[in-house]
């Protein structure tokens, strides 16, 4: 009977063990992970695109305006290729959610004034960067060129 007791209470102290040890790496591996920039965070990003509209050669400016229908493009930290795309609302709004701390390039594209052909687009970028938690970032208006 003791030689069973004993039995189990080693088999007990071996799980026991085991568990704190397991519990122990994970707590590790999670602090040792750097989250990238990216979905998952609490924080945004906002801004508008207002457009400036000429006339064919830009020579004259006819107005001004906030662009509804306008295509913002998102790239997360140093990637080369955009990782979120956002259609700005009717008063030219746009919005990228839930993201993480770290750096961001909120970009959308414009005529090339100085471009031959003058159907030639550049784009037109800021570089964002999110330092905390719950953070909302306005960005200054993205101003394009039609």
């Amino acid at each position: 009977m003791k030689k069973e007791a004993r039995a189990k209470n080693q088999e007990s102290r071996h799980n026991f063990n085991v568990l704190l040890s397991t519990i122990f790496l994970s707590f590790i591996l999670m602090l040792a992970c750097e989250k990238e920039e990216g979905v998952g965070g609490t924080s945004t990003i906002t801004g508008k695109v207002k457009v400036r509209e000429y006339n064919g050669n830009f020579t004259f400016k006819i107005g001004e305006y906030y662009a509804g229908d306008q295509d913002v493009y998102l790239i997360y930290g140093t990637d080369s290729v955009y990782s979120d795309k956002f259609t700005t609302s009717y008063d030219g709004t746009y919005r990228f959610e839930y993201l993480r701390e770290g750096t961001y390039k909120v970009f959308a594209y414009s005529l090339d004034s100085a471009a031959y052909p003058l159907d030639r687009k550049m784009e037109v970028m800021k570089e964002i960067t999110i330092t905390a938690k719950d953070q909302v970032v306005l960005v200054d208006d993205i101003i394009v060129l039609d």
